[in-house]
């Protein structure tokens, strides 16, 4: 098989991911496109000087690619991921998927419509403790799922979200989808099911009180979160160039009954002191929880109860660590993972541990939680996608079953 050829649009915070198809002889990174001077730079720098660079991603030759990671700002994504959809061009689009579910929508009709393969980067599929949480909820562990619960401590929120455009309504819709989209694609994932009804409160409870903005008009188009991340801000209160625009929730809960008859609930917040996820799923026969997400190297494991009743006890009947062969790498090793399966699927097809559905249904859940939440906890329901787009995506999506990593090699 001849050398993959693939193109980056976005060379911003998230460009990184794409090194893993540097691989020559099996993928090579050919075509970048970004319009800061910064971003063109970094493509040399992450690719090599022979890539191509250009300003504006219409100018990339699609008919000499076979596939596109599109790893621009979120309220960016639809519009190249539908040119090369529409091209042919296999696409790979970072989650969430898009800010509204129009767009969304757009995106499965004209992968559907086409026959092109779409990819949504939803990497916590691939992160090796929700991976073995997904199995030991398939092999029984805790009889059948009745309720999946997450919360969600972002302890950097302040860096990583209020500081630029994630700040804004208009470029994210807020932070209950656009970082929730990776916990609600997780509670759907280990429920087996998709939301249907939604109810939401929240606020911005903290960093809309902070008078230390920086002034309009003076972010620099070509700077990156580590330009300003300062870890040893604390309290809260003590952050400094907060975006002069902050218009979403710092806090947010979200309940969903699925289709499948689960209750799931996700909290968010944006401020505490530390930073990690903790998912909980209750069956008719158990419950198992993880301590630590394996996520940039901390440690991690899975405590399951299902033996018998008691009070209060931190000796579970199984624990599960994660070692760090387990998780290494970015994001516990699940960025690697995530980009062999897409250059896999670009390859040869094949079904997928992400699914385009899911990330969708992520994003719709996203979308009527923060109708919900605005609306002073008004329920929602959450709109199906159409019968015949999902059924064009069936035998690549591996949603309901289970699917194995599939790594680089296997090209």
């Amino acid at each position: 098989m001849s050398e993959l050829r693939i193109g980056v649009v976005g060379v911003g915070q998230r460009a990184k991911l794409a090194t893993h198809a540097q691989q020559p002889g099996v993928t090579r990174v050919v075509a970048c496109a970004d319009p800061s001077a910064r971003g063109r730079a970094r493509a040399r720098e992450l690719f090599g000087d022979d890539v191509a660079v250009y300003e504006d991603w219409h100018a990339m030759p699609d008919g000499e690619l076979d596939a596109v990671f599109v790893l621009t700002p979120d309220d960016l994504h639809a519009a190249p991921a539908l040119h090369f959809l529409s091209a042919g061009v296999a696409v790979f689009v970072d989650k969430p998927m898009a800010i509204t579910l129009a767009d969304c929508d757009a995106l499965l009709a004209t992968a559907a419509r086409t026959g092109t393969r779409l990819y949504i980067g939803h990497n916590l599929r691939h992160l090796p403790i929700l991976r073995r949480m997904r199995e030991l909820i398939e092999d029984g562990a805790v009889g059948e799922v009745k309720a999946v619960w997450c919360r969600h401590f972002v302890g950097h929120g302040g860096d990583y979200y209020f500081k630029d455009w994630h700040a804004e309504r208009a470029h994210t819709t807020s932070l209950l989808l656009q970082k929730g989209a990776h916990d609600l694609d997780v509670i759907h994932w280990l429920a087996g099911g998709y939301s249907r009804q939604v109810v939401a409160l929240g606020g911005l409870t903290v960093f809309g009180a902070n008078p230390h903005r920086r002034p309009a008009g003076t972010e620099s188009p070509d700077s990156l979160m580590g330009d300003w991340f300062d870890v040893g801000a604390w309290p809260p209160s003590e952050l400094r160039d907060l975006n002069p625009v902050i218009d979403v929730e710092d806090l947010s809960q979200m309940l969903t009954r699925l289709d499948n008859g689960v209750f799931t609930s996700y909290q968010q917040c944006h401020y505490s002191p530390d930073y990690w996820r903790n998912y909980t799923v209750i069956g008719d026969a158990g419950r198992l929880e993880n301590f630590g997400d394996g996520i940039d190297g901390d440690p991690a494991e899975i405590r399951l109860w299902n033996q018998k009743r008691s009070g209060y006890r931190a000796d579970a009947d199984l624990v599960l660590p994660i070692t760090g062969d387990e998780a290494e790498g970015l994001h516990g090793g699940a960025d690697s993972a995530l980009v062999a399966e897409f250059l896999r699927f670009v390859a040869v097809g094949g079904p997928t541990q992400t699914s385009p559905v899911a990330a969708r249904e992520a994003v719709a859940a996203g979308v009527a939680a923060t109708e919900s939440l605005r609306s002073g906890g008004v329920p929602v329901a959450v709109a199906a996608p159409d019968a015949a787009v999902v059924a064009h995506f069936a035998d690549s999506d591996g949603h309901h079953r289970r699917v194995p990593s599939i790594p680089a090699s296997s090209l």
